[in-house]
């Protein structure tokens, strides 16, 4: 079963209310007004309600720029003009109240086409693809959000209902669809032993953008966070090395730089750069917090820790652990660490030197035709321990899959042809940070879709071993390619709702269940793994699909490491859903978007001047597919690239 948001088949006046939150006749609408207008209404179908029947329905293209009292037409060739008033006046005998507001553009731009707002209606039965609200998701997740037993007997019901056995297509196609849920074997993994290695903070400091925080709140704040990081296993400092510099949300690269100086300056022996920056921000940041990731993680170099104002006044135990473990893998350390790694216990990963990538490409959401896809790719950097990951980000084509700047080959007017890309370049820094090369390579990647595999593999795969043979010839580490997924409906059920063998206090099947059979790909490598523990609905299992895989892994031994990497997660101390180098990559690739568009908090989103820098690895210039050129995302700092920035 599948849920999604429609919008409300209202009149376009109403509508324009609801959205903006205030009656739109009695004050005329504001610059921004117009554009979330504009953003909302734009694609949407509307039929006119001033012909009677004729209910004639157009799509959206734009607003005008003038109120619909100052806008006239052309009637004939003779230059006759007339307004839009006048003209739904003698045509339509209808007198527009609403003079003040601008009309809707339908048609194209050679030939617009206006529509008053109060003769429109939205058409029924529309789906609404672009960026819910948080208010809007809460809604959703309410009515869609079931126990298992629930769903379950809601599918039985609708296919009852919906009579397929007896469906006359189906049946001419010779196809008979049970009544009942498939009966699937599975079994369940248990999980893995581990264990925590702290990191060091020796020189740290704050800066408090909340005008609601005063001084003296956010000193108690950063005290008691920096007591969790010590009870957590870190080496903090209990002081920072300047008090808390308070700043206007205005002034963020002046204060940033400014404190950065400061802090080097007061540093014993001077010149020593911050370990750590943790920032206080006002609950509505806008644009404030992707303008300070950039500006840390781009131009200074510094690894930086965010806190809501809301936060600071409930300072919950809970949450300042959840902080601890942020900072602890921002700075170096290590949350979790499996016992079998340690030990070299872990077959086909232990035995010789590993590296496990993680790849995904974040695309922009419906409606934002200019944005560019963001590309991250992560590669674990601590063998044999495999839970440090270094990453990697690439802008590139709108709505582009493929990973373009996983190899790449440019002229350089002093060396000549020069190799490059984000294989290349975390292979090299696996290297320095392990003394050794990887003999075999591990790649998960998310996002891709089943029609896409093959072309995907085949391009990526390419690009991996170009990347091995540009490091030195004849170098072919054995290379498994295994698919990552999450978008899609199957969802499995305990056989029976009360054995506490098979699930858990939710109702949910138990975390580390496999199914590798019947439902599975009667001749390729895949099985389905539920490795996280359901909390709330019913849990949706990953689909790990094998592509490719000279490493020889048995179905048990990669769903085992898949399950115990699955605890190594460094933002919780459970198991998470999916294989924790893809869910990396996605956190690095949605953190790039915000260094190009630093408002990404709602559809409004707009590209800010995110300034120069070349894509990671690569020349300085824009790069192009097809005849679109795509502005390079700045480049990361070196120290900032080490760690896990994206956390």
């Amino acid at each position: 079963m599948s849920s999604t948001a429609f919008i409300e088949p209202l009149p376009v006046i109403e509508f324009v209310a609801q959205l903006l939150c205030r009656d739109i006749s009695v004050r005329p609408l504001t610059d921004s007004d117009r554009v979330k207008i504009k953003k909302a209404l734009r694609g949407v179908k509307v039929e006119v309600t001033h012909r009677g029947n004729m209910r004639r329905k157009y799509r959206i293209s734009g607003l005008t720029s003038q109120a619909t009292r100052e806008l006239s037409f052309p009637v004939d060739d003779r230059g006759t003009v007339k307004t839009v008033v006048q003209y739904f006046l003698e045509t339509y005998g209808f007198n527009i109240q609403h003079t003040t507001l601008p009309c809707l553009q339908v048609g194209n731009q050679q030939r617009p086409n206006y529509l008053p707002m109060e003769v429109c209606k939205i058409v029924e039965g529309q789906r609404y693809s672009k960026r819910l609200n948080e208010k809007q998701i809460t809604a959703l997740l309410k009515v869609t959000c079931q126990r298992p037993q629930e769903r379950e007997k809601d599918i039985l019901q609708t296919v009852h209902h919906n009579a397929y056995y007896e469906d006359p297509y189906a049946q001419e196609f010779g196809i008979k669809i049970d009544e009942q849920l498939a009966s699937v074997e599975a079994r369940v993994l248990p999980p893995p032993r581990k264990m925590v290695n702290g990191g060091r903070v020796s020189h740290w400091a704050c800066i408090n953008f909340s005008r609601n925080v005063q001084d003296n709140a956010a000193k108690v704040f950063c005290h008691e966070l920096a007591i969790m990081c010590q009870i957590s296993g870190m080496n903090f400092a209990p002081e920072p090395v300047l008090p808390v510099l308070s700043a206007r949300p205005e002034h963020v690269e002046r204060a940033l730089k400014a404190r950065y100086h400061d802090a080097m300056n007061a540093s014993k022996p001077p010149g020593k750069e911050l370990d750590l920056l943790i920032v206080i921000l006002p609950d509505n940041n806008g644009s404030l917090y992707g303008d300070l990731k950039r500006i840390c993680e781009t131009e200074l170099g510094l690894v930086s820790q965010c806190c809501l104002t809301k936060h600071v006044f409930k300072m919950s135990k809970q949450y300042l652990a959840n902080v601890a473990l942020k900072i602890n893998v921002k700075v170096g350390g290590r949350n979790t660490v499996l016992v079998d790694a340690l030990a070299r216990r872990i077959r086909l990963v232990t035995d010789r030197p590993t590296i496990i990538f993680g790849a995904d490409v974040t695309h922009p959401h419906p409606g934002e035709d200019s944005s560019p896809s963001i590309a991250a790719v992560v590669a674990s950097q601590d063998w044999p321990e495999i839970t440090k990951y270094a990453g990697l980000v690439s802008a590139q084509a709108h709505r582009q899959e493929l990973i373009q700047d996983l190899f790449k080959v440019w002229q350089d007017p002093q060396r000549g042809t020069v190799t490059g890309g984000m294989i290349k370049e975390l292979l090299i820094s696996f290297k320095r940070a392990t003394g050794q090369k990887p003999q075999r390579i591990i790649f998960y990647r998310d996002g891709v879709s089943e029609g896409q595999f093959y072309q995907v593999l085949l391009f990526e795969l390419d690009a991996i071993r170009k990347a091995c043979a540009s490091l030195e010839p004849n170098y072919q580490p054995p290379v498994t390619f295994v698919v990552v997924q999450k978008r899609h409906h199957t969802r499995l059920f305990a056989n029976n709702h009360n054995d506490q063998r098979t699930v858990d206090r939710s109702g949910n099947i138990l975390p580390g269940t496999v199914v590798d059979s019947k439902i599975c790909h009667p001749t390729e490598f895949d099985f389905y793994l539920c490795s996280h523990a359901g909390i709330q609905g019913t849990s949706r299992p990953a689909h790990y699909h094998v592509l490719w895989d000279e490493n020889k892994f048995t179905a048990d031994e990669l769903q085992t490491l898949t399950n115990n990497l699955c605890y190594t997660y460094a933002r919780c101390t459970r198991s998470v859903s999916i294989v924790p180098p893809a869910y990396y990559a996605h956190l690095a690739a949605f953190r790039a978007r915000f260094y190009m568009e630093p408002d990404t908090s709602d559809s409004g989103s707009v590209a800010s001047g995110a300034r120069g820098g070349p894509p990671q690895g690569g020349p300085r210039s824009s790069t192009r597919f097809g005849n679109v050129a795509v502005r390079p995302l700045p480049a990361l700092k070196e120290n900032v690239k080490r760690v896990m920035f994206y956390c």
